[in-house]
């Protein structure tokens, strides 16, 4: 078995896509619209495993967690770079960009070389080499 997908509900659908598009190069699928939830997705697909699946609908209420606190549920998504000096530029890149750096790279106890960043949403993206 394997992950198929993971879903993101966001505020700003296209925002969204094109952060993952110029960010992560991922390839965004059509765009699906339910006209009677009032629902739009798309999923977005890395060159290779899982995808990511990003949607929109009024009434979803925003998150009362804090992106600077760890807290129960689904805390990141990890994204591999294949090595440490993309990592690094990666994360130089979305610093100089405005996003925020929340975890600087480092090599962490269990052995990744990481650096975690906020999306424009505040979800919290775990850059890996």
């Amino acid at each position: 078995m394997k992950i198929e997908h993971i879903a993101i509900w966001v505020n700003d659908l296209e925002n969204m896509k094109s952060f993952y598009e110029k960010y992560f190069h991922v390839t965004a699928g059509d765009k699906y619209i339910n006209t009677k939830k009032n629902f739009e997705s798309y999923f977005l697909s890395f060159e290779s495993g899982c995808r990511l699946e990003i949607m929109k609908m009024p009434g979803i209420p925003a998150s009362t967690n804090d992106i600077y606190k760890q807290f129960t549920g689904l805390i990141h998504v990890a994204i591999t770079t294949g090595s440490k000096q993309h990592v690094d530029a990666l994360t130089e890149q979305l610093r100089a960009d405005g996003y925020e750096v929340v975890g600087e790279p480092r090599t962490t106890g269990d052995g990744y070389y990481e650096s975690v960043v906020l999306d424009p949403e505040g979800n919290r993206i775990e850059i890996t080499a």
